[in-house]
C-alpha cells in the first residue's frame, strides 16, 4: 500500500475506486466498506483509494473540541494496509479545505485528481461545505461527470449502527469488550515503557509504566483492565490501571501494568496494550494492603478468566 500526505501527492492517472472519510478506529462498518473497495478494484481493474482526514475534522472545526481519536495516525494506517487496499491518503484537514463546496471537491478532487470511475460511501454520507451535500447529491454529480455511486446500506452493515462515536461512548464508560465487538478487534494503546514511582513493586506487584506516544489518543475509563500484548515475540496477559492511584496519594492519571508471569525489564521498550475486559473500577483503598489483597483478587479473576475463555 502507498501511503500519501496530500491528494495533491497523488499523481497515478488510472481510473480509481475511491472511499472517503476519516475512519477514526477502522471499525466492522468501515472493514465492509473497505472490503467491498478492495473486491471491485480488482473485478474492474481500478486503482483502490482511500481519503482519510487528519487532524479529525472535529478538532478543527469546533474550538473547544476534546475529541480524542481510536487510533493514532499509525495504528489507523496498519489497519488499513491489512484491507489490501492500494492508496491511502491521508489528507491534511483544514479551515481552508472545509470550505471546498460539494462541486469543487468532486470535479477538481475526484474527477481531475483521482480519475475517479466508481465511489463507495456509506448511505449516511455527508460532504462538501458545512457537510451540505449527501448522497443523493452525489449520484447526481456521477451522471454528470460519469461516475458510479456504491451505496453501503444499513442493512449490509447487519442493521448495527456502528460509529466511530458509538465507541468511544463506550470506551469512555469502561465498556471495551461492547467496543471490541464493533470495532472488530482489541482496543489497544501503544507506548514507550518510563520510570515510574515503583509503588507497584514495593507491593509485590512490579508495574511498567506506559507513556502514549500521542496526547490525542482516547483512554478508557479509569479503572483495572486485563490485557493482552506481545513482548519479544512472547504472547503475555496482563492487569493495567488506569487511574491516579488515591491509595497513595496521586494526582495525576497513569497507565501501569502489572504482567502475569513475566518479569524482565521494559524499562525504554515500545509496548502496545490489547484491552480484553474491565475488572473494576478505580477505588480508594484504607491502606497500601487493602490495595494488595484488591491486586491479588484481580489477579485470581483474571486468571480464572483466561483459563475459562481459552
Amino acid at each position: 500500500m502507498k501511503v500519501y500526505n496530500s491528494i495533491a501527492a497523488y499523481k497515478k492517472t488510472k481510473p480509481s475506486i475511491v472511499t472517503i472519510g476519516t475512519f477514526d478506529g477502522v471499525h466492522v462498518g468501515h472493514q465492509q466498506i473497505l472490503k467491498q473497495l478492495y473486491k471491485t478494484a480488482h473485478a474492474n481493474e481500478l486503482e483502490s483509494i482511500l481519503v482519510s482526514f487528519f487532524p479529525h475534522p472535529r478538532m478543527v472545526l469546533q474550538k473547544k473540541s476534546s475529541l480524542k481519536l481510536l487510533n493514532t495516525i499509525e495504528e489507523r494506517t496498519r489497519m488499513i494496509e491489512k484491507t489490501g487496499i492500494s492508496n491511502l491518503i491521508i489528507q491534511p484537514f483544514t479551515r481552508e479545505f472545509s470550505r471546498l463546496s460539494a462541486l469543487d471537491f468532486v470535479r477538481d478532487i475526484l474527477v481531475n485528481q483521482l480519475h475517479i470511475k466508481k465511489i463507495i460511501v456509506g448511505y449516511d454520507h455527508q460532504f462538501g461545505r458545512n457537510r451540505n451535500a449527501t448522497i443523493h447529491d452525489l449520484i447526481e454529480f456521477g451522471k454528470t461527470y460519469d461516475f458510479e455511486v456504491i451505496e453501503i446500506s444499513a442493512q449490509q452493515l447487519e442493521n448495527v449502527s456502528i460509529s466511530s462515536t458509538k465507541i468511544r461512548n463506550a470506551l469512555n464508560e469502561g465498556a471495551v469488550q461492547t467496543a471490541n465487538t464493533y470495532l472488530g478487534y482489541p482496543f489497544m494503546i501503544s507506548g514507550l515503557i518510563v520510570k515510574g514511582k515503583g509503588i507497584g513493586k514495593t507491593l509485590e506487584f512490579p508495574t511498567a509504566n506506559l507513556h502514549l506516544k500521542e496526547d490525542y489518543k482516547l483512554i478508557p475509563k479509569n479503572g483495572v483492565y486485563l490485557v493482552h500484548s506481545i513482548i519479544s515475540g512472547k504472547e503475555v496477559f496482563g492487569l493495567t490501571n488506569i487511574g491516579t492511584n488515591p491509595t497513595v496519594g496521586g494526582t495525576y492519571k497513569t497507565i501501569e501494568t502489572y504482567f502475569l508471569d513475566y518479569s524482565r525489564d521494559l524499562y525504554q521498550k515500545e509496548i502496545q496494550l490489547n484491552f480484553i475486559k474491565r475488572i473494576r473500577g478505580e477505588k480508594t483503598f484504607e491502606s497500601k494492603d487493602a490495595l494488595k489483597n484488591a491486586i491479588t483478587k484481580d489477579e485470581l479473576f483474571a486468571r480464572n478468566y483466561l483459563n475459562n475463555n481459552e
